[in-house]
């Protein structure tokens, strides 16, 4: 299994946490930043294991941190590191603060841009705010797009892979009330969904509300399954193959 979307690097004892994961059957993680006060800690850990993939950009939550240097950084991080495979996790944020949706949305431009420019796939946060960052997508043409935690609807959802991207599905889907993600999963192409755990937020059913690892990738695994009524080897087999050609891995 892959876990695409993994903040490791704020867990309380990354090195365990990688370890009890690759035992659990994670091969590979790929850790977003979400600042440039983390860009050093994710590529360290690039470095230290082989199974530890990288994707460098600014989370829509901290973009009084996206300085003048920022982009210049980003893109020469991502294209002198083979071991950074996405730019993310970038995008936009409405939940909290909607003074600033035309700066989320000029620097979320910015993001693409160097993504384009680069090659790379994008990882994208989208949180109350999905009709503009499905417009800015389009409008920029990049093409290989991972919808993080996705939390849209099964029309979105289509939406989304009409134009060939990927859903991220985490561990919202085993939880009990989470009635219009299971129906996206139940009715979507296994094609279209890669498996996350957003570590350390957001712990699948029944660890909710405890520190979230990739170690607990299989249980969101397991959920598609059921939901699918397939075996958890052919989703683990299926969204395996799907993220490794996303990231060229």
């Amino acid at each position: 299994m892959i876990d695409t979307h993994s903040h490791i690097d704020m867990l309380q004892n990354t090195d365990e946490a990688v370890k009890k994961s690759i035992s659990a059957g994670v091969e590979k993680i790929v850790v977003p930043t979400s600042s440039p006060e983390n860009f050093d800690d994710v590529i360290s850990l690039c470095s230290k294991y082989d199974e530890i993939f990288g994707a460098v950009g600014v989370h829509p939550e901290d973009i009084s941190k996206y300085g003048e240097n920022t982009a210049k950084e980003i893109y020469n991080i991502a294209k002198n590191n083979k071991k950074v495979v996405a730019i993310g996790e970038i995008g936009l944020d409405y939940y909290w603060d909607k003074t600033q949706k035309e700066e989320q949305k000029k620097i979320f431009r910015a993001q693409i841009e160097i993504a384009l420019n680069l090659n790379l796939p994008v990882l994208v946060h989208s949180r109350e705010a999905h009709l503009d960052t499905f417009e800015i997508l389009k409008e920029t043409g990049i093409k290989k797009v991972i919808m993080h935690c996705f939390s849209g609807s099964l029309e979105f959802a289509n939406s989304c892979i009409k134009e060939g991207w990927l859903l991220g599905i985490g561990g919202v889907v085993t939880f009990k009330n989470s009635r219009k993600l299971k129906e996206v999963v139940k009715n979507i192409p296994l094609e279209s969904i890669v498996l996350e755990t957003d570590a350390p937020y957001m712990a699948p059913h029944p660890m909710r509300g405890m520190e979230n690892t990739p170690e607990y990738l299989p249980f969101i695994a397991r959920e598609i399954a059921l939901l699918k009524d397939i075996t958890v080897e052919h989703v683990d087999k299926v969204t395996t193959k799907t993220a490794k050609e996303f990231f060229n891995i």
